[in-house]
């Protein structure tokens, strides 16, 4: 590992770690073009978390230059000794270098010395086969920061937030653990997170369960028995919310500007909407963490790694959070 440049910083500028996420995936080439934009280095300092024979590869692809150390630009080149990633390849070893950038990262800004963690797509296959054993991310950082508090994915899509109250698990078994504590937990999630980035007053909807929102109960009783009374709960620790509402139409009443955040009680309650709204644009919070961390929230597209075509967007929507919720952070440590 090498390190160039000292970090520097100014008054409300925060520093971000920023990791190129799976070197084998398209995130070299997504932090290439960040770096490239004159708006980056004003925007946050930045330690760059990489490593030099995926940059090069990703500098060919795109047609830019390789990053220089600056005193906005703190560079680490971290590789374990003599190994190479292959591209588009999802290996041990990438697997390995994605744990280790990622602990590094998450450790600089627990340390105090950033202030936020952006990192780029990571590849979960590549994760497990390093050695995470966690189900996903958000779970192993909650085990590297020792935190044991509620915690969940938040994914955002422009002005609209959507958390969840379960996640990666069956959808036979979804029933079984939602409870009202679940979902005021999940609201108050969303809502501080609303908060850490700036917006105290966050508009929240909760969606519900069944079809028609359970039709009085006819078509299932958890809107009655587990979602009004998770509202009641969150509304009374000042997390206040709207709902619930039918699946079917909450995110149409998002879209007409009523509403800024939704909870939604598993996975692809959300994410199919909000991927069809704007795949190539959308940003994941690990919301509920001691420490602000983001990332795009589209996967490693290995199918089109190297060929210089990956969608920045998110990448820079994804830091662009990063960036708010560094300042906040550094704030209130001020």
């Amino acid at each position: 590992m090498s390190i160039a440049a000292s970090p520097s910083s100014t008054p409300h500028k925060p520093r971000i770690a920023l990791t190129i996420g799976d070197p084998a995936g398209i995130g070299p080439e997504l932090v290439l073009r960040l770096l490239a934009d004159p708006a980056t280095a004003a925007r946050a300092d930045i330690s760059l978390i990489g490593n030099t024979p995926a940059l090069e590869r990703a500098a060919k692809a795109t047609g830019l230059p390789l990053p220089q150390a600056a005193d906005w630009l703190q560079i680490v080149d971290w590789a374990q000794q003599g190994t190479q990633y292959e591209p588009a390849v999802a290996t041990e070893a990438n697997g390995k270098f994605i744990l280790e950038s990622l602990t590094l990262g998450a450790r600089m800004v627990a340390e105090g010395r950033a202030d936020a963690l952006c990192f780029a797509p990571l590849n979960k296959g590549a994760m497990r086969k390093g050695g995470m054993h966690e189900e996903d991310e958000m779970r192993w950082f909650a085990k590297l920061l020792d935190y044991n508090g509620l915690c969940g994915e938040l994914n955002i899509l422009d002005d609209l937030w959507t958390g969840r109250v379960t996640s990666h698990m069956p959808l036979k078994d979804v029933s079984s653990h939602l409870t009202p504590q679940g979902v005021a937990a999940a609201i108050r999630m969303l809502t501080e997170s609303f908060r850490a980035a700036g917006n105290p007053n966050p508009r929240i909807g909760v969606c519900g369960f069944n079809p028609h929102n359970g039709d009085n109960g006819n078509y299932g009783r958890e809107e009655i028995d587990v979602i009004e009374p998770g509202i009641k709960l969150a509304a009374d620790t000042g997390c206040p919310s709207e709902g619930p509402y039918p699946a079917d139409t909450i995110f149409l009443r998002a879209k007409a500007g009523k509403l800024d955040g939704i909870v939604t009680m598993y996975h692809d309650q959300g994410q199919i909407a909000t991927k069809l709204l704007g795949f190539d644009v959308g940003v994941t919070v690990e919301g509920g963490l001691p420490i602000p961390i983001t990332t795009p929230a589209h996967g490693t597209a290995y199918d089109i790694v190297g060929q210089g075509i990956a969608k920045p967007t998110a990448m820079a929507n994804a830091f662009e959070l990063a960036c708010r919720m560094g300042s906040t952070r550094a704030a209130s440590h001020a």
